[in-house]
């Protein structure tokens, strides 16, 4: 109730009620006296002396209230207007607490926390205008990147509409009315390539982390060109959804097919005019030696007719749902026996080509489609569409392979994604009252899983000034090398390497992207005590890389850094014991982060990796920890995180910083 009212309104009713109180409370004390005297002349002395003290004591408390309402309820009233003006109204005038002079530190601690407010907001205005600044700057560098791309770039939405596009896009797809951002992707491609690559990759990474993509050709929508298309979804962290959209790499390959089938028909001819020749030669070695010419050429010719088409990995299963669609959608049905296996091809000129088979030999009475599949040893499978009804003739599925599979792209028939694929459809008998179409398809190749393919960009390299005494050169402006490695024992002089790792940490962050990471074969057995350590067998290594082959390769990681490491003279002493062997000298600087958290933390406390790593709040995965990379990235982020405190302790460049640790090199005598 009284919480709604103003803190001067309260203060009053409080003065009120006690004056009330007081008054009544002598009145009271008045009439008892009166009463217990029982004598009734002094009535009037009573009432007298009662209306004195209640007029003394609602003169006093109206004193005392007028002071308490002008030197404390009206300053506090003031002060929180002073504050909240400042906290919302972004008023940064100092607050004058000279009224709130009789409120003891309040005033003072008020006009503090206004300034604080004040300092901390304008640092953070100035932090977020160079933030903003910069990222304005990296925006303008990426699209100048973006714009000299020689592919056209588009990112797509969901529902197939341009959110981002390039310049080489505008000149690729032209500068019609259908061109824009927010535009329909219909209006300048054929989108039946592009909706069943985009079908395919969301059922392909349905439940997984697969980043691949898939090529596809695709036409413009009235047929000028031929594209060769990249796609890629974009599934970016944070805004996972069921339908993401995508990135459209384009290329014109319309002169580059146009001057492939011109060759292939030149070479067709040409081969067809040697064998005929062969045929009329008399028999010699100069005829022997012809055709063998022949022959081989036209190996090599089929070879590359199969090189330059865009093939993906799809499993053979997503090959039959995409035609068992296409197909029921014009009342044909055919049922698909194909498995999971996995084949390499252009799915979609495939599905057409199926699909083209299918309706044409439907269309002349087959019933009872059936698509199966079969392995032909490790390389192919054959692609079976088998049917009840009499085998057509080889004229009649060479006139259907000849008809364009697709409206508007003359070039793209039957017989030219046969001669892409290497293969050719042979109408063979497929038992009693039926036949078949086969061809065959080649197999994909197991592919080693590569990591997900980002950009690594610091555009603060660009205005980067290194001076040439490299000593005067500031921490932050380094690149570094934090490297950690396995040993088989603690002797660097008959001990060895068997895994070292490392990453990269520049202009003062750990790049994520540059890692290196090898097992290296010592040698010699592992001991099991080394092995308890790190947990690396004689079996990880036998096949691993040498250690001379193992640190030329570090050398060439690390060229040009300044190498760090967690008791760096321990490491160090296993590289340079094989200098000699490997040709190349590790004569970078080298800093120590033992000494780095000496410096900072005193020599008195802990300096292991695991206590600096604590102070500095970083955890490593227990499963990482005593590995070669996991080290290396917790020293890393130790390092990184330790730059700005050496920086604050007046040890702003290298030289500096290796002329302190000379103050605290007994400490690495004594780990050694």
């Amino acid at each position: 109730m009284f919480t709604t009212l103003s803190l001067r309104l309260r203060i009053f009713l409080f003065f009120a009620f006690l004056a009330c109180a007081t008054s009544g409370l002598a009145i009271a004390g008045l009439v008892l006296g009166y009463v217990r005297l029982g004598e009734d002349h002094a009535l009037s002395a009573f009432v007298i002396a009662g209306a004195i003290a209640v007029l003394a004591i609602f003169a006093l408390t109206t004193w005392v209230w007028v002071l308490f309402d002008e030197n404390v309820a009206k300053p506090v009233e003031r002060l929180a207007a002073e504050m909240r003006a400042r906290a919302h109204a972004e008023v940064n005038d100092e607050i004058d607490h000279a009224p709130a002079r009789y409120l003891g530190d309040l005033g003072t601690a008020a006009a503090a926390v206004a300034s604080n407010l004040t300092e901390t907001r304008n640092a953070m205005a100035l932090a977020v205008g160079r933030e903003t600044a910069r990222l304005a700057s990296e925006k303008t560098r990426l699209e100048t990147l973006l714009s000299e791309v020689p592919d056209g770039v588009l990112f797509c939405s969901p529902w197939h509409t341009i959110a981002l596009y390039n310049g080489h896009a505008r000149e690729i797809l032209g500068s019609s009315e259908a061109f824009g951002l927010n535009r329909p992707l219909r209006g300048l491609l054929r989108m039946a390539p592009i909706l069943q690559a985009y079908e395919r990759l969301l059922t392909r990474g349905n439940g997984t982390d697969d980043e691949g993509g898939t090529d596809v050709l695709v036409t413009t929508r009235d047929g000028a060109r031929l594209l060769e298309a990249r796609m890629r979804l974009l599934r970016l962290e944070g805004q996972e959804t069921e339908h993401p959209g995508y990135v459209l790499t384009l290329r014109d390959v319309t002169t580059d097919m146009a001057t492939h089938l011109e060759r292939t028909h030149l070479l067709e001819t040409l081969l067809g005019g040697v064998k005929e020749a062969v045929a009329i030669l008399p028999d010699g070695e100069a005829a022997d030696a012809l055709a063998t010419l022949a022959a081989e050429t036209e190996r090599r010719k089929r070879a590359t007719d199969t090189g330059w088409w865009p093939m993906e990995s799809l499993v053979a299963e997503d090959l039959g749902a995409a035609l068992g669609a296409r197909l029921a959608r014009k009342g044909v049905a055919v049922a698909c026996e194909l498995g999971p296996t996995i084949l390499r091809c252009d799915g979609f000129a495939v599905t057409r080509l199926l699909e083209r088979l299918a309706l044409d030999w439907a269309g002349q009475g087959a019933g009872e489609l059936t698509l199966t599949l079969a392995s032909e040893g490790a390389a192919e499978a054959v692609v079976s569409l088998e049917a009840r009804g009499d085998v057509p003739d080889s004229a009649t599925v060479a006139g259907w392979l000849k008809e364009p599979l697709s409206p508007g792209m003359t070039g793209f028939t039957g017989a030219a994604v046969c001669v892409a694929h290497g293969t050719s459809v042979a109408p063979e008998p497929a038992g009693p009252g039926r036949a078949a179409l086969r061809f065959a398809l080649p197999l994909a190749r197991p592919e080693p899983s590569r990591p997900y393919r980002t950009v690594l960009y610091d555009f603060d390299l660009l205005n980067a000034d290194i001076p040439d005494d490299l000593a005067a050169a500031s921490l932050r402006g380094l690149s570094f090398v934090v490297f950690d490695t396995e040993t088989t024992g603690l002797n660097p002089q008959v001990d060895e390497v068997c895994q070292i790792a490392a990453v990269r940490v520049v202009n003062g962050k750990l790049v994520e992207g540059e890692r290196f990471d090898m097992l290296v074969n010592p040698g010699r057995k592992i001991p099991a005590a080394s092995t308890a350590v790190h947990q690396i067998t004689d079996a990880m290594v036998a096949d691993a890389p040498g250690v001379t082959e193992a640190l030329a390769r570090f050398h060439t990681f690390a060229d040009g850094a300044v190498l760090v490491a967690h008791n760096a003279p321990f490491d160090m002493a296993f590289l340079r014991r094989r200098e000699r062997e490997i040709g190349r000298r590790f004569d970078q600087p080298i800093l120590d982060t033992v000494l780095c958290s000496a410096i900072l933390f005193g020599q008195s406390a802990e300096h292991t990796l695991d206590a600096l790593c604590e102070r500095l709040g970083i955890a490593i995965p227990e499963a990482d920890r005593h590995t070669a990379i996991g080290d290396a990235v917790g020293t890393g982020e130790a390092f990184r995180k330790m730059i700005p405190m050496l920086e604050a302790a007046e040890l702003p460049n290298l030289g500096a910083l290796i002329k302190a640790f000379d103050r605290h090199s007994r400490l690495i005598e004594h780990l050694n």
